[in-house]
């Protein structure tokens, strides 16, 4: 009998490729790196970190004055929130309701007219030429470093002469100045705002006034939603200018108001419950505003990977 003869390999079959995936040099095997998981464990423990608090005063506003003492803070004791709700809104002849007011006031308007303040100078310190241009954004950098702390004194002095201490225009006026709002825009508006795009306008008899309101200001929608929201929650949460500037407990804003319960706790203990759901229902605004104007971070930073 005679033996069979080994297939000697041609070249076609030489040079078949092997299935990905298979043998031990199909490469190298793909896993989870250490670095991932350290970075993943280091924003966990940081998410933790900061929304601790926020669960914390989401069931401590549930409770009632003797279980927010009494009881395990990180959860829930005879819930009885809509109850404690409405004893913050309805004490003292509902006097939240006017600190809430006042504080959508001056975070509102003050925010609104410090975005539009800050990209008009920042465009026009990016856009135009003019004598001392530097000099006055030194002076905006300057602001930058002032803590508003150290001005409120002298602030109070100034309205006091022009008698508008213990006014609304007392914590909206100054609440309208923002240098880092200025410096921001200034730097987004170089970047992004092109010359082509000015100049195609003022060919076209667009005036310097219809450029900014129709493409400038819409060109600069993510700095002027940052500068906004940075504004917005340092007002709402503005404690020293209020207390300085205001007098009547009906202008306070909802910081303001709130302190003063805690202050009165010692002698009316149901006050910590009530500032416990006041805190609590302040956080809300900021949230929502947090929530909605997020998309025209994405927008914007989408628009410019596109241009890139």
């Amino acid at each position: 009998m005679s033996t069979p003869r080994t297939k000697e390999p041609t070249a076609a079959s030489a040079h078949v490729p092997r299935p990905a995936g298979r043998g031990r040099d199909s490469g190298p095997r793909r896993g989870v790196r250490p670095s991932r998981i350290l970075l993943v464990a280091l924003l966990t423990v940081a998410a933790l970190y900061f929304l601790l608090p926020v669960y914390w005063l989401v069931v401590a506003s549930t409770k009632s004055s003797a279980d927010l003492f009494g009881s395990f803070g990180l959860w829930f004791s005879d819930p009885r929130w809509l109850d404690n709700l409405s004893k913050v809104f309805s004490y003292g002849d509902g006097i939240f309701w006017s600190w809430t007011f006042n504080s959508v006031l001056y975070a509102g308007v003050g925010g609104a007219l410090a975005t539009l303040l800050a990209g008009a100078a920042g465009y026009a310190l990016a856009v135009y030429r003019f004598r001392g241009r530097e000099a006055v954004f030194k002076v905006v950098l300057a602001g930058v470093l002032l803590p508003s702390t150290a001005l409120a004194l002298p602030l109070y002095l100034l309205f006091s002469k022009v008698g508008l201490a213990n006014t609304y225009w007392a914590v909206l006026i100054p609440s309208i100045v923002s240098p880092f709002g200025v410096y921001l825009c200034r730097i987004y508006a170089e970047a992004a705002v092109p010359a082509e795009m000015l100049e195609a306008a003022r060919v076209d008899g667009a005036g310097e006034w219809r450029i900014f309101g129709t493409l400038v200001l819409r060109t600069m929608t993510p700095a002027l939603v940052t500068v906004f929201l940075f504004q917005f929650v340092g007002i709402w949460n503005n404690y020293f200018l209020p207390l300085v500037m205001l007098s009547d407990e009906r202008k306070y804003p909802i910081t303001l108001g709130l302190t003063t319960w805690q202050a009165a706790a010692n002698r009316i203990p149901e006050l910590n419950q009530l500032t416990v759901g006041g805190a609590f229902l302040s956080i809300l605004p900021l949230a929502a505003a947090m929530l909605v104007l997020q998309r025209y971070w994405r927008s914007g930073l989408t628009q410019g990977s596109v241009k890139g």
